[in-house]
């Protein structure tokens, strides 16, 4: 009998067969490519991703916490020497510490969703995949494809796709799932920029400025950038960074598209 999903670890496994070859698929993996698995459990996808990369004579690393299930893949691919079985936290192995190239890397994913944003901003830190493909929270995946203006438009949105183009793949409902979520979820590819239109100066700037600015979301963009205890910008560098956004001081945060809010941090790590 399988063994039951540990809650702790936020484990929901894809049982849907239609849906894990369809992911598969839309990974896309090219000849000589290596792939990273983040929290492959049960080994859903693994099977499919195994073949692919045989096929296209890859490389295949697997990154799984629940050391009962690393076991397990590593004691099925064994006899695979292109399959790599890695026991530990995600968060705790670089992609760059995974792959000679990192930046040829394509990632794919069926994450716990309490730790999406810490993930995916793993991920996109320099030097980045070509590509990630992962399953988020429906939810989730609307605040990241959200345009300027509207309610689910905030820092996540502005974070990954000031560095990225991200597009949604596809719904998968819940009852592809075991045990059963409480909410639908997404499959979304996020295309980091190469090269990175920031440096890291400026990437830095950007998290303390959209952290900040969406804490006050309500108020008015000149009053946060002068009056925010993380930012206490002085008026002529709140009125440098406006004009580099192209915005009025009087606009609110969700006004401005991720576009200005890159312009606002190169400006702001100006010396």
């Amino acid at each position: 009998m399988p063994r039951r999903p540990r809650r702790a670890l936020g484990q929901h496994f894809l049982v849907d067969a239609g849906f894990r070859a369809r992911i598969v698929e839309a990974v896309g993996i090219q000849p000589g490519e290596t792939v990273l698995e983040i929290g492959p459990g049960r080994g859903a996808l693994t099977e499919g991703l195994v073949r692919e990369v045989e096929t296209a004579e890859g490389r295949l690393v697997l990154v799984e916490l629940d050391s009962d299930l690393a076991a397990e893949l590593a004691s099925t691919y064994r006899d695979h020497p292109r399959v790599e079985v890695v026991r530990g936290d995600i968060l705790d192995h670089p992609p760059a510490a995974l792959t000679s190239e990192p930046e040829a890397l394509r990632v794919v994913g069926n994450i716990p969703y309490n730790l999406t944003s810490p993930i995916l901003f793993h991920l996109l830190k320099v030097p980045r995949p070509r590509e990630i493909l992962i399953m988020v929270q429906a939810e989730v995946a609307d605040r990241i494809l959200s345009d300027p203006g509207t309610r689910d438009y905030g820092a996540l949105t502005v974070g990954i796709r000031s560095v990225s183009e991200v597009e949604r793949v596809l719904r998968v409902p819940a009852g592809a799932f075991w045990p059963r979520p409480n909410v639908e979820s997404a499959v979304i590819r996020i295309r980091p920029l190469h090269p990175s239109p920031l440096t890291l100066e400026e990437e830095s700037r950007l998290r303390d400025l959209t952290r900040a600015v969406f804490q006050w979301r309500r108020k008015q963009l000149g009053k946060i950038l002068r009056d925010h205890p993380e930012l206490q910008l002085p008026p002529v560098r709140v009125e440098h960074a406006l004009a580099a956004a192209g915005v009025v001081s009087t606009a609110r945060p969700e006004e401005v598209s991720p576009a200005g809010f890159l312009a606002m941090a190169r400006r702001l790590a100006e010396r």
